[in-house]
């Protein structure tokens, strides 16, 4: 006998029109949720005017609405396992970075870091921007009583990212040879498993609907990056015994490690689905969300979002591909080399916006703009806490840095320090771009993707060929600010959310102290490298610990600390950022 439960009604008090009833569930009400303004403002869903017994309402007998401090300190104890997996992901990343750089050369590195652009960017295509989607609608389908329609949502947003995969990698594998000749070897090896990585990505979505982050940090944060290291570590072992493999090699030990990922994701979103309620196929077509199909009301969402985040990710992604067309394959591993640290800022902003989506969705789809705030808030003062430091050490420093990967990638200093002045921006603004398309804002976030895209690729036209890797990085920062600055102002300006809450300039303020002028006056009397710099950051460190120390309460600390002791919940009430 099916594990699985029959589920609550459908019928037309819940907006079906036509579903049979087969019992009741409490606090269904009515499931259509109107935006603030009207569907029409953003191409979904707003702040929410929720019926009477919708949790978090009036007259309800649920929970209240998350974004108290309650769900801090769910969001503390989601955010320290997935930074944790994030730095052991960082780690592996910079190792496989310089295992690359050192064991195949430039000119060959460049080949393998352009495939590997190529392969994240057409990737990006094939998931049809679910991957925030499968978030969304799982966490706004629980918040409402409604878990019965989740499987549908998951059914229409998996099938298509197969589909589309699987076209793609064909399409990859039979084109590269003609129109990327120069890295066509590794590509062609990676477009065998696009359809696999798809589908890894969107499975690990969905696990975050269901609110389990393990999946994410133990498959996606540990996992697949330990694996990619030790496997391009093999062949770096190789290379220093004078057997260099080819480039295809090392991208085909680089991308293995997402099949058994994409495997174990498959099964527990599977396991997870299958004791959900569910409904009879008559009730699935008959089901309405908002007054539209389950389908169609996804897609409603989702459409503008998989051509914003394709834009998202050729924003990450294209710039590699740009200077190996336009000044070689040298420069684009220097290039590579030198943005190596932007990715590690990556991994924190991801790993708390990955915590944070499914709480906010929720949030906001109850109304709860001041909830909404403080979990904005709350995060963007740990990312930038934690993210700063990085971007400021990396700027003072980036000719210790580069060299780290080989002398020959020191002169890509001045696009390094470009980058780190783009990355102080992006991360001082928080997770703006998920915020706005939590809040169904995702056409919104559609044009200011575009915009940012079509700025990066016009200055890179006219600089990279002039100016080479520094060209590049102009580029990269111009739309940086574009994809930042633009949606800021959108969320202050319709829904009165921004990021600089108390904690949050507490966070900036001491990073920029620590990091950025103590090193400088360091640097004034002790110039030498690298003695001076290790002085500076030894007393950058006390600085900025001390500062940590003196304002933990107004910086969420207690929520973050309690959070990662091991066996103790977390009540600890996290100060609101004003």
């Amino acid at each position: 006998m099916s594990g699985r439960r029959a589920a609550p009604a459908t019928g037309a008090a819940r907006g079906s029109g036509g579903a049979r009833s087969r019992g009741s569930a409490p606090g269904s009400g009515n499931g259509a949720v109107r935006g603030d303004t009207g569907a029409a403002r953003g191409g979904g869903v707003g702040l929410a005017d929720v019926p009477p017994g919708l949790p978090g309402q009036p007259g309800s007998a649920g929970p209240p609405p998350p974004g108290g401090s309650g769900d801090t300190a769910g969001l503390a104890r989601g955010g320290v396992a997935n930074l944790a997996g994030a730095a052991l992901a960082a780690v592996a990343g910079v190792g496989v970075t310089w295992l690359v750089a050192r064991g195949l050369g430039p000119v060959a590195a460049g080949s393998f870091f352009a495939a590997t652009s190529a392969f994240v960017l057409v990737g990006g295509i094939a998931r049809l921007g679910t991957t925030t989607a499968l978030v969304y609608w799982p966490a706004r389908l629980r918040a409402q009583g409604r878990p019965e329609l989740i499987g549908p949502c998951l059914r229409s947003g998996l099938v298509p990212v197969a589909v589309l995969g699987l076209a793609l990698g064909i399409a990859v594998w039979l084109s590269a040879e003609r129109f990327v000749p120069e890295y066509a070897a590794p590509l062609t090896m990676l477009a065998l498993f696009l359809p696999v990585a798809a589908l890894s990505e969107a499975l690990l979505a969905a696990t975050r609907g269901y609110r389990m982050m393990r999946p994410t940090v133990l498959l996606e944060k540990i996992m697949r990056p330990a694996t990619q290291l030790l496997c391009v570590g093999s062949l770096a072992v190789l290379a220093l015994s004078d057997i260099v493999s080819p480039p295809s090699t090392w991208a085909l030990a680089w991308v293995l490690p997402y099949v058994p990922g994409a495997a174990i994701a498959g099964f527990l979103v599977w396991r997870r689905w299958h004791h959900e309620p569910t409904l009879t196929r008559r009730d699935r077509i008959a089901a309405r969300i908002e007054g539209r199909t389950v389908g169609s009301a996804f897609w409603r969402y989702t459409a503008p979002r998989a051509l914003a985040n394709a834009a998202q990710t050729a924003l990450q992604r294209v710039d590699v591909l740009m200077v190996a067309g336009l000044a070689g394959l040298a420069p684009a591993a220097a290039y590579a080399v030198a943005g190596r640290f932007v990715v590690l800022g990556q991994l924190a902003n991801g790993s708390i916006a990955q915590v944070v989506q499914p709480r906010l969705a929720e949030t906001l789809s109850v109304g709860d703009r001041a909830g909404a705030l403080r979990l904005y808030q709350t995060a963007t003062a740990w990312l930038v806490m934690i993210s700063w430091p990085l971007h400021l050490i990396v700027a003072t420093y980036a000719d210790l840095y580069l060299g780290l990967f080989g002398a020959t990638y020191t002169a890509a200093a001045p696009a390094v320090r470009v980058l780190a002045a783009a990355m102080l921006i992006s991360t001082g603004c928080g997770m703006v771009d998920m915020v706005l398309s939590m809040a169904g804002r995702t056409t919104w976030n559609l044009m200011n993707v575009l915009l940012a895209l079509v700025t990066m690729v016009a200055i890179d036209l006219v600089a990279i060929p002039r100016l080479g890797v520094l060209g590049a990085a102009i580029g990269l920062a111009a739309a940086v600010a574009v994809n930042n600055l633009l949606p800021l102002a959108q969320l202050a300006t319709s829904m009165r959310l921004h990021p600089f809450g108390s904690g949050t300039r507490t966070a900036m303020a001491l990073a920029a102290t620590s990091f950025g002028v103590v090193p400088w006056l360091v640097r004034l009397v002790v110039p030498s490298q690298p003695v001076g710099a290790g002085a500076a950051l030894v007393l950058a460190a006390g600085v900025y610990f001390g500062g940590l120390r003196r304002f933990q309460d107004r910086l969420g600390l207690p929520a973050l600390l309690a959070a990662a002791r091991p066996g103790r919940r977390n009540t600890v009430k996290t100060a609101s950022q004003g």
